[in-house]
């Protein structure tokens, strides 16, 4: 079936699926619709709470009442719907696709108003001012809502969640639109047998923090190996490693194999969106000569007969930003590679990996900023090693003003240093400084074999994938 196909048919299910949403809303854990297994996944991201909450609706309601100002006297002057408004717009979150109830994408709100986050959180993202399930999600401030609805908590006198009190032990993300998602999964693997059952502390904590950028989910159904390093073989059980929050039992997460199974399912569906803009086609067919002379041989190949080479790129080569690789040690695999994720080892596990794999590069139009950490905001700038920006600001991101058409990727501004004084520390997030560490934009010097003149028909080409 073609990618038009394959969309028209996904389009199908999701209206059938979201027709049902108002029946299912609220729904017991496990109380699974009767759908195709692709749309009861997607279901299941939405509606079942696979960790503990963060808070509660009253608390989101509440939440203004943290912000600075002028930001707050807007709030408290502005109607409840205009404040949610202004909260999704602060914390990197969007109202889901063809749902007319305004809840987010990013969240589970069950019917006791309890706020769950989901796959989405870091894989829903906004583009060009629309919501895209899968999108990496290059607005999320999950650092500042976390500081700002715990200090509400605090305020009315509400108990703090498990995350509340992690804020104090483990990074949650220096930069708005990443976080320290790597190792999140080793901490809460930390505390598993081979049976995921919970078990004491088995080695004292040695984690190196850095700041992840999502990759798109559309790049799922292309993968035969999972994650940056391409440790893990591709299954529905990896997926899994977010709920091994210590409230859930062995037992528990065992039991939602099937519910991940369908997850996976709905993840094969995912296509990137089209490049919405005019396109140079005969520059591009240029671009795409050079790309397949140049760039095929670790990205692939695009169109109807389409390659992907899934190929470790040693970091001596690649040059990139090493700390996302050494984060996760020999050790930290191994345990992954005996225990039931793994099938106890059936599945082939990388337990020392040389580097990092090259990803397919599907939609890359749509998923600035760039590299593993999201250091590069534009794809003019992967194309120009040395014109890569030391620090910059993303403006706008997610909206349709906030997207750089000539460069391709995040609009942004370029200053010598972060500013003093930035009392807003949600404004401050959205500086990023490639000389702090595991945030460099080195490495990835290929295009300098290429012409100024084929840099840029490859980026035009770029545009068709």
């Amino acid at each position: 079936m073609t990618a038009e196909g394959r969309s028209c048919r996904w389009s199908a299910l999701v209206l059938a699926m979201l027709a049902l949403l108002g029946k299912f809303e609220g729904a017991a854990l496990g109380a699974e619709p009767e759908l195709p297994d692709a749309a009861r996944g997607y279901w299941a991201i939405l509606e079942i709470p696979f960790v503990p909450p963060y808070f509660d609706q009253e608390v989101f309601d509440e939440v203004w009442r943290e912000w600075p100002e002028p930001l707050r006297s807007k709030a408290a002057q502005a109607s409840p719907e205009v404040r949610r408004k202004l909260a999704y717009a602060r914390y990197g979150l969007s109202e889901r696709p063809g749902d007319r109830r305004g809840l987010p994408l990013q969240f589970v709100v069950d019917a006791e108003g309890r706020w769950t986050p989901n796959c989405f959180t870091c894989h829903g993202g906004r583009l060009l001012g629309k919501p895209y399930p899968g999108l990496p999600n290059a607005a999320y401030a999950l650092r500042t809502m976390i500081e700002e609805t715990r200090a509400t908590k605090t305020r009315l006198k509400k108990p703090w969640a498990s995350v509340d009190w992690g804020l104090s032990l483990i990074e949650l993300g220096t930069t708005n639109g990443r976080t320290n998602a790597v190792i999140f999964g080793v901490a809460l693997g930390d505390r598993r047998d081979r049976d995921l059952n919970v078990v004491p502390q088995r080695r004292l904590p040695h984690y190196r923090h850095h700041d992840m950028d999502a990759p798109p989910l559309w790049h799922f159904r292309k993968k035969r190996r999972l994650y940056l390093d391409g440790f893990a073989e591709k299954d529905h059980r990896p997926l899994m490693q977010f709920t091994l929050d210590v409230s859930n039992s062995g037992k528990r997460v065992r039991a939602w194999d099937s519910v991940f199974r369908d997850i996976a399912a709905y993840l094969e569906t995912l296509e990137p969106p089209r490049y919405p803009f005019a396109i140079d086609r005969a520059l591009a067919r240029r671009g795409e000569a050079v790309f397949n002379d140049h760039c095929a041989r670790c990205h692939g190949t695009y169109g109807t007969h389409a390659t992907y080479v899934e190929k470790i790129i040693p970091m001596d080569e690649l040059g990139t930003d090493p700390v996302r690789l050494q984060a996760l040690t020999v050790g930290h695999r191994t345990d992954y590679a005996r225990n039931w994720l793994s099938y106890y080892g059936k599945k082939k596990t990388i337990t020392d990996p040389a580097g990092y794999v090259a990803p397919p590069l599907d939609g890359i139009w749509a998923s600035a900023p760039y590299f593993h950490n999201g250091s590069v905001p534009t794809l003019w700038h992967v194309l120009h090693p040395d014109r890569r920006p030391v620090v910059w600001r993303a403006l706008k991101v997610g909206e349709a003003d906030g997207y750089d058409r000539e460069r391709v990727g995040l609009k942004h501004e370029v200053v010598e240093r972060v500013p003093d004084g930035i009392a807003d520390r949600w404004e401050r997030r959205w500086y990023f400084d490639t000389r702090e560490p595991g945030k460099s934009a080195a490495g990835h010097r290929f295009p300098e074999e290429l012409s100024e003149s084929e840099r840029q028909a490859v980026l035009e080409y770029l545009k068709t994938l």
